[in-house]
């Protein structure tokens, strides 16, 4: 398979339809679940569909070393070349590399505007024009609405879309009646798209709970492999 025929069949387009084709500039996306479910896993999966299409991508981790990251994108990208028998996977692989920066922060250790001018360094200064920022291991208990609008201020700004992963504790009262955690629930109207991982008895479902003003629209159709944690149709 070529690369173009790899990305137009990539079920990261089924994702993106559910949520009227995707972010938007300036636009933030949660994938939100309980630990180990496999938010990391969509992300990078997000995150190298970009990739293949030659977007820059900045990924941020606030809980994993850059290697344990680094390792994700190996490993999903070689199951990928499996799956997909790909051509000229070298070369697409280097292309990949070339277009990714992955950076690493300690909430407790750097401040919301010491990390915000980091990746504006990053993106103007070192001429890096990334058109997505993913957030994976943010403690959202330790966020609140003037963070996050400024986070939606600076990728406005610098034309990213924004998407977080969110861990939830277990149990239903984590969720309001809508369906988003309720950690993000007093500045949900500053996010576009809230997707919950559930996991089920043969695969992990992805729901939609929020896109744009929309709650709980119709099903997002997809589903991650319980071993893989690659997005299925």
């Amino acid at each position: 398979m070529v690369k173009q025929e790899l990305i137009q069949r990539s079920p990261v387009r089924v994702f993106e339809k559910s949520i009227h084709g995707g972010l938007k500039a300036g636009e933030i996306g949660v994938i939100a679940s309980q630990s180990g479910i496999g938010k990391t896993s969509v992300l990078v999966q997000i995150a190298l569909d970009k990739l293949l299409q030659a977007q820059k991508v900045i990924h941020v981790s606030f809980t994993q070393h850059t290697d344990y990251v680094l390792a994700w994108y190996e490993d999903i990208f070689d199951e990928f070349i499996k799956k997909k028998n790909l051509e000229n996977a070298r070369d697409v692989k280097a292309e990949v590399v070339k277009n990714r920066v992955l950076m690493n922060f300690n909430q407790d250790g750097i401040s919301a505007d010491q990390i915000l001018r980091s990746l504006r360094a990053m993106i103007v200064d070192g001429g890096f024009k990334a058109e997505a920022l993913i957030i994976d291991g943010f403690d959202f208990s330790r966020m609140d609405r003037e963070r996050l609008a400024n986070v939606k201020q600076f990728a406005n700004e610098l034309g990213l879309e924004v998407w977080y992963s969110c861990t939830v504790s277990a149990g239903e009262s984590q969720y309001t009646r809508q369906n988003v955690p309720v950690l993000i629930k007093d500045y949900a109207d500053l996010i576009e798209s809230v997707i919950v991982l559930e996991p089920k008895p043969d695969h992990i479902s992805l729901t939609v709970s929020k896109d744009r003003d929309t709650y709980n629209p119709a099903s997002m159709a997809l589903k991650l492999d319980p071993k893989t944690l690659l997005i299925q149709e």
